[in-house]
């Protein structure tokens, strides 16, 4: 385990409902644990900041839960410098901590757990973390399939690839970056770290899991990335053979042209 969890202070624990907020600022986020004191998780970076929680995942993802308005401003406008320009991807939901509810998300949609614990937070934002991960990675997946296809089509209809060198070196390089977003930098079947010191919550785990559909979506995406790797491995491959073809007539054609000079030189009187 890598993280660093600190345990319950008395008196944290607070009824009512919260405001939790997920958003995905970027590819790629560094937090500053300098100026952190109120530090409960080093991975994922989790500070206290008021009555509430920050989480940072170093994937670019950012989780507050109880936080004002003016504290979430302050804490996004601290990474969203750093990453993509707005739109990003975010999700707002309510979260409502009372001691007799059954934990997990109810009929209507809310968050329900027994506290604000430490621990609850880190399963729920690595839970709201991937999801919108997830979601960001489905819309890019999505868009790479519009690339190919009308590529294949004009595959398909012709027998031969466009020749739109640039457009397809594009979808390859695509198809690279969303098989190592999705299978290296999520991990989307990894379990937080939080439930090696907690084993009580991984049925609030799981629930949360199976309503956020995190195995399914993560699966499916996968797959998808397998066909558009496999589609720009295939696209790579005929440009290979197009270029050796034209480079071999090439060669034939060099061969033949010599042979002529060298004929006419041995006719010519």
């Amino acid at each position: 385990m890598t993280g660093t969890i600190i345990p319950l202070q008395p008196g944290e624990a607070q009824a009512g409902r919260l405001c939790v907020r997920a958003a995905l600022l970027g590819d790629r986020l560094t937090a500053d644990r300098s100026s952190n004191p109120d530090m409960v998780s080093s991975a994922p970076f989790c500070v206290r900041k008021g009555h509430g929680y920050a989480v940072i995942f170093r994937y670019g993802a950012v989780v507050l839960v109880g936080l004002t308005p003016q504290e979430e401003q302050e804490l996004l406008a601290q990474y969203i410098q750093a990453a993509h320009p707005a739109p990003f991807e975010e999700e707002r939901l309510e979260l409502v901590v009372a001691p007799d509810l059954e934990e997990g998300v109810s009929v209507g949609g809310r968050l329900q757990i027994k506290a604000l614990t430490p621990a609850h937070v880190l399963v729920l934002a690595d839970i709201l973390a991937k999801s919108i991960a997830l979601a960001r990675y489905e819309r890019e997946i999505a868009a790479v399939f519009d690339t190919i296809e009308p590529a294949a089509t004009t595959l398909a209809v012709s027998g031969r690839i466009p020749k739109a060198r640039k457009a397809l070196l594009q979808l390859i390089g695509s198809a690279l970056l969303a098989q190592h977003r999705v299978s290296g930098r999520i991990a989307f079947a990894e379990k937080p770290d939080a439930l090696w010191d907690h084993p009580e919550l991984e049925r609030f785990y799981a629930r949360l899991e199976d309503e956020y559909e995190i195995i399914e979506r993560g699966t499916l995406l996968h797959g998808k990335v397998e066909v558009v790797a496999s589609a720009a491995q295939t696209f790579t491959d005929m440009m290979d053979t197009a270029r050796s073809m034209r480079l071999e007539v090439l060669i034939v054609v060099l061969i033949l042209a010599e042979l002529i000079i060298a004929a006419v030189a041995l006719l010519r009187p």
